[in-house]
């Protein structure tokens, strides 16, 4: 099993009522869930693994998990309330007021973390869950556990640095998770906002020299690429009519990983020496299903089937 580790909200989006009213509608969402969901669609024994709460939107985040086949069994589930996102949009432009405090969410830590069973192989960590204590610790802490015990572990910090209220203290904890991870993805936009100007390739492997195996940069519209110490792999996008790129990060996490699973690679030692055949399959089905969830408005992950 796959476990994706980190937050789960609920966006809420502006809408019209029937009587002409302005309106939320719930969405449910955030980074790591998506991640889950497309784990479950692409046909990978997915997990999920968060500070849920037992309230209605806790229900719609449960029911919206479970209809991807995705497990939630080891999620700590609590009374507090579920973090709230409502989406303003002026010009098509989308500003955020975050309800996060005191949720379940936010308010994970270290005496939350599940003893994870022995079919959990690989664990995958980012988002905004690793902004804020006592949540991005406990995350910190899993990951370090789950390592320590000889499994896979993947991170995509997926930064939006209009959270981090602490920025000495982020960068400090993303260098240890990364450090210590197998696998490292990152945008072009975070490869630089962690590392500065420079070229992509130089970048990427300094950050291989620090303990991960294989770091993939996405490019946008550009297409992806892997690079391990010795090697580099690319591939184009797919050409698509974008509706937006909700959800595209985190669906081509999915799809490297789902590959990599399905072709018996997710194990440290397999991890350490992918061949260029097996980097090209994950960027493949990463890219592949990026290209269908932004194909259609919102993180819709698509199912194996649409491929």
């Amino acid at each position: 099993m796959i476990l994706s580790c980190g937050e789960a909200l609920i966006d809420m989006l502006p809408r019209e009522s029937t009587a002409g009213e302005a309106a939320f509608a719930p969405y449910a969402g955030g980074a790591v869930f998506n991640t889950a969901i497309a784990l479950g669609r692409l046909g990978a024994t997915s997990g999920f693994f968060t500070g849920l709460s037992t309230d209605l939107f806790g229900e719609i985040l449960d029911q919206t998990l479970a209809a991807s086949k995705v497990d939630t069994s080891l999620c700590a589930r609590s009374g507090r309330p579920t973090t709230l996102a409502f989406v303003k949009l002026v010009n098509g432009q989308a500003t955020y007021a975050f309800y996060d405090e005191n949720t379940a969410g936010r308010l994970l830590s270290v005496a939350d973390l599940p003893a994870l069973p022995s079919h959990i192989g690989t664990l995958f960590f980012g988002g905004i869950s690793l902004v804020n204590d006592p949540a991005a610790g406990a995350y910190d802490e899993l990951q370090s556990r789950a390592a320590a015990a000889g499994r896979v572990t993947m991170i995509d910090p997926n930064i939006r640095p209009g959270f981090i209220t602490d920025q000495a203290a982020y960068r400090a904890r993303i260098a240890r998770m990364m450090a210590r991870a197998d696998i490292v993805k990152l945008s072009d936009e975070d490869l630089h906002w962690l590392e500065g100007a420079g070229d992509i390739t130089a970048l990427a492997r300094g950050i291989v020299a620090r303990g991960p195996k294989v770091v993939f940069i996405t490019e946008g519209a550009k297409g992806a690429r892997a690079i391990t110490a010795t090697g580099e792999r690319f591939v184009a996008s797919q050409k698509v009519t974008v509706a937006d790129t909700v959800g595209a990060g985190d669906t081509f996490n999915a799809g490297v990983m789902a590959a990599l699973d399905r072709d018996g690679m997710l194990t440290k030692a397999a991890v350490a020496e992918l061949s260029d055949a097996a980097l090209d399959a994950a960027l493949s089905l990463g890219s592949r299903a990026a290209a269908v969830t932004v194909s259609r408005p919102g993180a819709n992950p698509p199912w194996a089937h649409e491929l």
